[in-house]
């Protein structure tokens, strides 16, 4: 390790409550989107916001706080992250810029303030960032104020060993992600991008320079109610038609296209193939009676590769469409009565070539900072789709086991945060230079 990553490694090893502290800070203030609803005294993402830039501020970085506007966003319809319906009341962007010197790369370290509703059982407060065991829980611990924090932190290393980056460092925090990405392409079109970027998502410390695109759907499939204790009949003579007995085909419709695309729709950097899966289910209306309707809401995968020409998930939209047609034409209710598929969000994604010289500059700072460098791909959205597209070779690269995100008591060890620190650190002195 050179004489300049040690300094910065000293540095946090010497302050190893600068990170810890300030995600405590972080989860305090309870920044849940409002898309979920739920009370309004937790929608605090501007005052998350004016946190991250006070910080920033004091680290002598250029700050530009600022509300998407929807309406001049409207260029962008039919593209990924774009939805008609949003407000940014008091939900701003923040750019905090740190000049360079000049003559070295420039670097983006990018992450999402707003977090999911906490859900119920919880253990801890949600939202008091208590440290315990070395641990810190609270929501937006792993999704991704985590990373926020290791993020900033690895630069106010830099910074604090006495070192000035020769390339600028971007620090974006948005807002939309958890609820499709507005925030993102909002920060593009203001004009922000860099050479290269590190999207701070939770990834358990692996550099990953793909995530896939996910869509959301329903199905709703149409019945006839009629008293469930008595003998029904055929329907075409007036009998009830069971609508959750017409889901069940679609839900096996399901397993029989999993099983296919098992085979084909696979990445050599994901562990799992693209997948269709049940996420809720609705149907019925009384005990006494069978369903009259029913609702299946889906989460389908999709790959880089697999982009429309819009760059989203048309393509495999259209498969799952056509796939339902066809399982309907062998069912004579179905067929008269054809299920309904409504799209609720289109989450696109993105890929860095495995070989771009940025992914072997993270792998080198993971080394250094004491991280066996892994590379791999990771299978839930993130916001690289936007900056990829336009020109900042984004990878993922985040502390914490993804898997406890939206759970209750997500939680974050604060051993991983400071070497995801480290590791950020490393990477602004080698990609951008230091003097």
């Amino acid at each position: 390790m050179d004489k300049s990553k040690q300094r910065a490694v000293d540095w946090l090893d010497s302050n190893r409550d600068a990170a810890a502290g300030f995600l405590s800070d972080l989860i305090r203030i309870p920044s849940v989107n409002p898309w979920f609803g739920g009370d309004g005294s937790f929608h605090r993402e501007g005052d998350a916001q004016r946190f991250v830039a006070e910080k920033m501020r004091r680290l002598g970085a250029k700050i530009d706080l600022f509300e998407p506007d929807v309406k001049a966003l409207a260029k962008y319809e039919g593209r990924p992250g774009y939805y008609e319906d949003r407000d940014f009341t008091d939900r701003p962007n923040l750019a905090a810029t740190v000049k360079g010197s000049g003559g070295g790369n420039s670097l983006m370290l990018a992450g999402h303030i707003d977090v999911v509703p906490p859900g119920e059982g919880w253990t801890e407060d949600p939202f008091s960032g208590r440290q315990r065991d070395g641990v810190i829980f609270g929501r937006g611990a792993v999704d991704m104020k985590g990373g926020v924090a290791a993020m900033i932190t690895g630069l106010e290393a830099v910074l604090a060993s006495g070192f000035k980056p020769k390339g600028d460092v971007i620090v974006a925090t948005v807002v939309e992600e958890e609820s499709g990405g507005m925030g993102s392409l909002a920060f593009v079109d203001r004009g922000y991008k860099a050479d290269a970027g590190i999207m701070t998502e939770s990834t358990g410390m692996t550099v990953a320079p793909l995530c896939r695109g996910i869509l959301w759907g329903r199905v709703r499939i149409e019945g006839r109610s009629g008293h469930i204790e008595l003998p029904q009949g055929d329907w075409r003579t007036g009998g009830a038609v069971d609508a959750i007995d017409k889901a069940r085909l679609i839900l096996r419709q399901f397993d029989m296209m999993n099983r296919d695309w098992a085979l084909w729709r696979t990445h050599p950097l994901m562990a799992l193939p693209c997948q269709i899966l049940a996420a809720q289910f609705e149907g019925g209306e009384y005990p006494t009676a069978f369903a009259n309707s029913a609702t299946i809401t889906f989460n389908a995968q999709y790959l880089p590769g697999e982009r429309d020409e819009d760059r989203l998930g048309g393509k495999v939209k259209a498969m799952v469409e056509e796939q339902i047609r066809k399982l309907a034409e062998t069912d004579p209710w179905l067929a008269l009565h054809p299920p309904r598929i409504e799209w609720m969000v289109d989450a696109d994604c993105a890929e860095v070539p495995s070989d771009h010289p940025f992914v072997g500059c993270m792998t080198r700072a993971l080394a250094d900072a004491g991280v066996p460098p892994r590379l791999g791909g990771i299978g839930f959205h993130t916001d690289m789709g936007w900056y990829v597209n336009t020109g900042t070779a984004m990878v993922n690269f985040g502390p914490g086991d993804p898997r406890l995100a939206h759970q209750p008591d997500e939680r974050l060890s604060v051993e991983e945060l400071t070497r995801c620190a480290k590791s950020v650190a490393g990477a602004i002195i080698d990609w951008c230079g230091v003097e």
